[in-house]
């Protein structure tokens, strides 16, 4: 079975050096099972950790891996040796990520004709149909440079208004870059994942830049090509989008977002929420307050520990 050429870095604590397909296999369902998600063959394949392989190769290395019984099989999906719970639990997260993905959609939309905004896409649990009831409606916003926290404030009021009127979903436009800013400085396992897994639904010529941008995420995802689905079109502004930002773009609007960034990173700086995982400038706004990233890598380096894989 083919072995990768170069070490594998997942981060500084686990780096491996011999790391065949199976390997790779073991490791992408290690990683998914850190969320309670089983995979299909295809997800395998597409996610697939730090090795490049066509189908059938990963499709026979799942199948060694099933036959050597380190592989649980549930009808399409697969999950970790004793993970057969996680497969029931998938279809009904995906009942209710059905009902959550139109509320997605609609906000998503509405966001999308905001002036400024050049990009929408949806991220987090929802992207794998994996999320649970009651989970916010997470988005990763592009915006035209010099309005990045103007738009945030008004995706924030939008949720503001849309929960008095009684909707349950909470928006959360916790990742926000402009477009001068579309390289992402963080070059991880984690990042790679969440950019290869978003949904855009506005602005795919952006998207596509995007992705061309953060090629990196190749070394870690090499099959993870393309949107893994989309609801988007490849149209820049409307005319109204067009005309509102003519409107606005004025030296009162540039103060107010001067105003309105230096506000908010004031306010986030004194808060005991910051981490490594958080970013503030004019160009971006990463408020990942709860340390979800390196929850998630913990979790993962501890499950290729107990598979006697490090």
């Amino acid at each position: 079975m083919a072995t990768r050429s170069t070490p594998l870095t997942i981060s500084p604590k686990l780096v491996i050096d011999d790391y065949d397909l199976r390997t790779a296999v073991l490791f992408t369902l290690a990683y998914s099972d850190v969320f309670d998600y089983p995979l299909t063959l295809e997800e395998i394949h597409r996610y697939l950790i730090g090795h490049g392989a066509k189908r059938n190769e990963v499709h026979d290395a799942v199948s060694h891996a099933s036959t050597d019984k380190q592989v649980a099989n549930g009808g399409a999906h697969y999950a970790l040796r004793g993970r057969h719970d996680v497969i029931a639990l998938r279809e009904k997260r995906a009942q209710t990520s059905a009902k959550l993905w139109l509320q997605a959609l609609r906000y998503g939309r509405l966001i999308a004709r905001l002036p400024f905004v050049r990009m929408v896409a949806v991220t987090g649990a929802l992207v794998s149909d994996n999320a649970e009831a009651g989970a916010d409606l997470d988005y990763l916003i592009v915006t035209r440079p010099g309005y990045l926290w103007l738009t945030r404030a008004i995706i924030l009021g939008i949720d503001k208004v849309a929960r008095r009127l009684g909707s349950r979903a909470r928006l959360c436009p916790n990742f926000i870059v402009s477009e001068t800013n579309l390289a992402l400085q963080e070059r991880d396992l984690f990042t790679a994942q969440e950019l290869t897994r978003m949904v855009p639904i506005s602005g795919l010529p952006v998207y596509r830049r995007m992705r061309s941008q953060n090629g990196w995420t190749d070394e870690f995802l090499p099959n993870a090509q393309g949107f893994p689905r989309s609801y988007g079109n490849g149209s820049g502004p409307s005319r109204l989008q067009a005309a509102s930002e003519a409107l606005l773009s004025n030296p009162v609007s540039r103060k107010l977002e001067r105003w309105e960034m230096e506000r908010k990173i004031r306010k986030f700086t004194r808060s005991q929420t910051i981490n490594n995982e958080t970013r503030f400038s004019a160009d971006l706004c990463k408020g990942h307050f709860d340390g979800h990233k390196e929850q998630t890598m913990r979790a993962f380096e501890s499950r290729i520990e107990q598979l006697g894989l490090r």
